[in-house]
């Protein structure tokens, strides 16, 4: 069976990581997804390090564009504003992360194109929104961590400098958000008949996102002052004689599991820990009380002890011991494939499993226009005419 969103057309006017990486999720769903592409192709192809001699992929590239098609094409042209209209004429979704009021100098504005066609699904992603007096910052991943309070939430325990998580969470999660609202909106339309328009921003994702345990302590108005900060006790992560682990004890049966892997009778009695109440009040006593026991005895000691006491429980592994995990190697949760002028590459196979409409990894990431032929001859373009488009540079074609 073709994946759930078979039969959708898409047209990727995003670039860098959180449109790319949400229309992707389409692709992994059975979506035709178009990347349109500038003349020099997504500036992601070279971000950081270049893996193909061509210099036209990055892995960065890859992991966010696997799956699509490319047409390589000035927008602003008056070939490419003309290829442009037929394309939105014929796609269901459109999402776009251009800086507020670039769409509409180049007539793709969503007022525009939603009157023309009122069932296309039209999706702006922004980094603060279009309103505010931030929106004509220009914003990339830690700006929104500053923003939002991740930055806070990571504060070293002891001098209570922020810190920024290490990974682009917020491009990444804004595009789970996205994808995830496209398809709402895919269904709603099988309703009434209807598209819509979609404003997703990173730091409205990001804050909503944070919310459920990150502010726990300003949920209730007029009570922010009662609540312990959830981020001024150390994280769980405990070094063993050889290595590190985390567990963790929230339930009181969680607890007495530890203690009784810790082989310390007394353990179990210190009022302290008694309850989950009383753990969460003395976290830190907790916690650190927790890595002395833990540092007598080597990871795969400790894990089999916390296994047979059904303590939740894991060595914490290095990203080069991931690939190779047990659990992962059983799960087959990487995949590989030929890239061209690449060669034999990983990625993580689609997180959703769909038992009837079958999902999958839809093929390697574009070359830049590699499409663009093919693409404007769907369009009614003659050979002629396209051979012109590209001698004009309004098209850019991938060499054969």
């Amino acid at each position: 069976m073709p994946g759930p969103l078979s039969g959708v057309r898409v047209l990727d006017l995003t670039g860098v990581v959180s449109g790319p990486y949400a229309t992707m999720f389409l692709a992994d769903q059975g979506a035709d997804v178009l990347k349109i592409e500038p003349i020099g192709g997504d500036i992601t192809r070279r971000s950081r390090a270049i893996i193909d001699k061509a210099g036209e992929f990055s892995a960065l590239f890859i992991s966010s564009n696997r799956g699509k098609r490319s047409l390589s094409i000035d927008v602003k042209s008056e070939a490419g504003r003309e290829v442009m209209a037929k394309l939105v004429a014929q796609s269901d979704v459109l999402v776009q992360n251009f800086r507020p009021g670039t769409t509409e100098r180049l007539g793709l504005g969503p007022d525009e194109l939603r009157v023309r066609h009122p069932r296309l699904i039209y999706v702006s992603i922004s980094g603060v929104g279009d309103s505010g007096p931030y929106v004509r910052k220009r914003v990339y991943d830690p700006i929104i961590q500053a923003l939002s309070g991740f930055a806070d939430i990571q504060s070293q325990p002891v001098t209570n400098r922020p810190q920024m998580i290490r990974t682009i969470v917020c491009d990444k999660t804004t595009a789970v958000f996205t994808a995830q609202a496209v398809s709402s909106a895919l269904y709603a339309r099988e309703k009434t008949g209807q598209g819509d328009y979609i404003q997703v921003a990173m730091l409205d994702t990001m804050i909503s996102y944070l919310w459920p345990e990150g502010m726990m302590q300003y949920t209730v108005v007029g009570a922010e002052a009662t609540t312990m900060d959830p981020n001024d006790r150390p994280d769980l992560v405990f070094k063993t004689r050889d290595g590190y682990i985390t567990c963790g004890t929230i339930s009181d049966s969680e607890w007495q599991g530890f203690c009784k892997a810790s082989g310390d009778p007394e353990l179990a009695r210190d009022e302290r820990f008694a309850t989950p109440g009383a753990r969460f009040v003395n976290a830190t006593a907790r916690i650190n009380k927790m890595q002395d026991y833990i540092s007598l005895r080597t990871t795969a000691e400790w894990l089999e002890r916390l296994d047979a006491a059904d303590v939740p429980c894991s060595p914490i592994l290095r990203r080069g011991e991931i690939i190779a995990n047990e659990q992962v190697v059983a799960r087959g949760l990487i995949e590989e494939f030929e890239q061209p002028t690449v060669g034999r590459v990983r990625q993580p196979k689609p997180a959703a499993i769909f038992e009837v409409n079958k999902v999958a990894i839809g093929g390697p990431a574009p070359r830049v226009g590699e499409h663009s032929r093919a693409v404007l001859r769907d369009l009614g373009y003659s050979d002629s005419a396209i051979e012109g488009m590209i001698a004009d540079k309004a098209v850019r074609a991938a060499s054969n």
